[in-house]
């Protein structure tokens, strides 16, 4: 479920954000697109989110386990 952030921050971006509220799984392109999807108005706004700026941060996308390849020296 989205939650919302106000601004209270001065020169914060977007991405910033992002990477504050999730770490490094937040600093992808398809997040930036996500949350500048569901906050249209910000884009306008230009590269610096204004003071108390109300942002809707998207969910995080479902984490497939990666895979891994076990490789065994003994055998």
């Amino acid at each position: 479920m989205p939650r919302t952030i106000t601004v209270t921050q001065r020169g914060l971006t977007l991405s910033l954000l992002l990477w504050r509220a999730y770490g490094q799984a937040g600093q992808t392109s398809a997040m930036l697109d996500r949350a500048l999807a569901l906050n249209r108005a910000l884009a306008a706004a230009g590269p610096i989110l204004p003071l108390r700026a109300s942002v809707v941060l998207p969910d995080l996308p479902a984490a497939s386990a990666p895979r891994r390849v076990v490789v065994d020296l003994f055998s």
